[in-house]
């Protein structure tokens, strides 16, 4: 794999998706992703670590910029639980649960997080304000309601499949309320 096409790639991914977002620092910001996807291949079925490293290197970097959080969400092996800075989620009363991802139970993302972070703790929810998906992961279940699609230009990178969103307040109340 051409780790610098997917580090180019990842980049301009997440800078339209950056451009988008307007929220308060501290924010959590979540990372789905497949390397194995990427690499062209079915997910789950060959990570990729450095791929991985790539991949989180570029969104963590670019996050953090922006003053938010990061939050990757592992595979579906250990039911898509998140890795994240201990402290974020001891700051939101969010339940740490004790698993390391892993090759084969956790993803090559997850596992790159998991050794970039400060103080990094895995948890089993997220309520993300914004995330990008990479390799059809499907981030949704972490993302706060309402979830709204960002159209990129990036459709894959490398092989995978890329799709983003925000999130937005619910409109709640009947033909009377009155909405910002």
């Amino acid at each position: 794999m051409d780790l610098d096409l997917i580090r180019k790639q990842t980049t301009q991914a997440m800078e339209e998706l950056i451009q988008e977002l307007d929220y308060p620092a501290g924010s959590i910001f979540l990372l789905g992703c497949s390397s194995s996807e990427i690499c062209g291949q079915r997910i789950g079925k060959a990570p990729d670590n450095e791929v991985g490293e790539v991949v989180v290197d570029v969104v963590s970097g670019m996050v953090a910029a922006k003053g938010l959080s990061l939050a990757v969400q592992c595979c579906e092996h250990i039911n898509r639980a998140i890795v994240i800075e201990k402290e974020v989620a001891l700051n939101r009363n969010y339940e740490i649960v004790n698993v390391v991802p892993a090759d084969h139970a956790g993803g090559a993302c997850a596992i790159a997080a998991y050794g970039k972070m400060k103080e990094p703790a895995v948890i089993e929810f997220v309520h993300a304000i914004a995330g990008i998906d990479i390799g059809d992961t499907f981030i949704g279940m972490h993302i706060n309601h309402v979830v709204v699609p960002i159209r990129l230009s990036v459709k894959e990178i490398g092989f995978a499949h890329v799709t983003a969103a925000k999130s937005r307040p619910k409109l709640i109340g009947g033909e009377r309320a009155v909405h910002l």
